[in-house]
């Protein structure tokens, strides 16, 4: 998912970086181990919100190349920035100095039935994860949105999806092995190096490069999967039975309007069947929507015409689909997007959500596009979570880039920031926030403890960049 550019500036997908390229390479690396940094990459991330041209793109094949690699960086004073599928909206994973991209170390290392775990290396996709745990009657209990992400990215930033009885995907890692700035490695469970191992289960890339991780697992499951429509009132008023009556429950909210999706997700031993239809999903639910969405950049008051159309033309009917799980928890991500994701504790929804409707309400010049995602996730104990210790609602808005246009967003950002903070709401980690170090002190309890753990393990900031200079400083 991670876009690229070289020299001439074609774009070249994720499985071609590193070949065909006229542009200078560097070989380092003075033992039998070379490694070769390429120069005159481009990195943009997925939603091209942001990029940044890093000195020397590695993409290593071995723990020792990537050794090689953190010797140099140390030699020169580079920091160091690994990426995997590069789809966080945010400037997270943007570096000048190097990048090492872990694509090349995908495989699986083990898979022990018996305790339903798998060990793989940290640059696999979870989408080839899915597709291998199912051979084996194997799943994940738990997914996000787009598999097209790396397992060591995943635990970097906190990746989530919904269902109370189950936390951030992070909290399905039982082990995993680090790789420090010194060239140590650290295997870390809850009995074995159990602070660093509660640090790095969320380690926003900045503890080392994680070479390994075993996933808890579950036995193989389908699920079955109803949307209807309802009204944010009848939601909101009856929220703790719809937690109850579903395990993933979830639902779309379309701002300026009343209007509300509900998205029941839930095992089943049906046989797979779909309700997809090309012309309804691309035809109608695409090409025409984002042209809309680009009519409306000259005209914004379209936006609540265009929102309350969708919602009647696409959401207004009953519709189910049943499928193995990792099908229906991932769904396609068309559109390129800005996105602003905080979690709450979730007594505090009615009230957040209320106020938010009201915010644009009162502010006609303000507008929204739908929709607003509402979903529901169990606390932990993960430092840097922003579960941790609470039962929490994630309250996700959004702004398209139709056509690759920004669309004005400010007011509406800085209106739903502080209603998050208001309400206790600590930000997602992969996402655009305004946050700085003095608001995560008093967000997190744990976070001095992090901050200890970092500088232990990173004392002169090798995996620090500007997104993690604004976390820590």
């Amino acid at each position: 998912m991670v876009q690229w550019s070289r020299g001439s500036g074609k774009r070249e997908e994720e499985g071609q970086k590193g070949t065909g390229c006229s542009s200078p390479r560097e070989v380092i690396g003075a033992g039998r181990t070379r490694v070769h940094g390429q120069g005159g990459v481009k990195f943009q991330n997925w939603a091209k919100t942001y990029g940044s041209s890093p000195e020397l793109y590695f993409q290593p094949t071995s723990v020792e190349e990537i050794r090689e690699i953190l010797d140099m960086a140390r030699q020169r004073n580079k920091r160091v920035k690994v990426v995997g599928g590069g789809h966080s909206p945010s400037d997270i994973a943007c570096t000048d100095d190097f990048m090492i991209h872990m694509g090349k170390m995908n495989r699986i290392l083990k898979v022990d039935k018996e305790k339903q775990q798998v060990t793989v290396e940290g640059g696999i996709f979870l989408s080839d994860l899915n597709v291998e745990l199912s051979k084996h009657g194997l799943a994940l209990a738990n997914l996000g949105a787009v598999s097209e992400v790396a397992a060591a990215g995943v635990i970097g930033t906190g990746t989530h999806n919904t269902g109370i009885e189950h936390g951030i995907l992070p909290t399905q890692v039982v082990e995993l092995t680090l790789l420090t700035a010194s060239g140590e490695i650290l295997e870390c469970s809850e009995s074995v190096n159990g602070d660093i191992f509660q640090a790095a289960r969320l380690h926003l890339g900045c503890l080392g490069v994680v070479l390994t991780v075993t996933f808890q697992c579950v036995p193989q499951f389908h699920l079955h999967e109803v949307a209807f429509p309802s009204t944010l009132t009848e939601v909101l008023d009856h929220l703790s039975d719809h937690l109850k009556r579903s395990k993933y429950f979830r639902f779309l909210w379309f701002p300026h309007s009343e209007n509300v999706s509900v998205i029941y997700q839930d095992p089943t031993s049906k046989p797979s069947s779909s309700s997809a239809s090309w012309f309804w999903d691309y035809a109608i639910g695409y090409y025409l929507l984002e042209f809309l969405l680009w009519i409306s950049t000259f005209v914004p008051s379209l936006v609540r015409w265009i929102n309350r159309f969708f919602f009647w033309l696409l959401f207004s009917s009953r519709v189910e689909n049943v499928a193995i799980s990792y099908k229906i928890f991932n769904y396609e991500c068309r559109f390129k997007q800005h996105v602003q994701d905080w979690a709450i504790p979730i007594e505090k929804t009615k009230e957040a959500l209320l106020e938010l409707k009201a915010a644009l309400e009162n502010n006609p010049k303000m507008v929204a596009h739908y929709p607003v995602e509402v979903r529901f996730a169990r606390g932990d104990e993960i430092w840097l979570s922003p579960c941790f210790r609470r039962d929490s609602c994630y309250m996700n808005i959004i702004m398209y880039r139709p056509y690759g246009k920004n669309v004005p967003r400010l007011n509406y950002w800085l209106t739903y920031e502080g209603i998050m903070k208001k309400h206790g709401g600590r930000p997602h980690w992969a996402k655009a926030h305004t946050c700085t170090r003095k608001d995560f002190e008093t967000m997190y309890p744990a976070f001095p403890k992090f901050c200890a753990v970092r500088e232990k393990l990173d004392p002169t900031g090798m995996f620090l960049n500007t997104y993690l200079e604004k976390v820590f400083y």
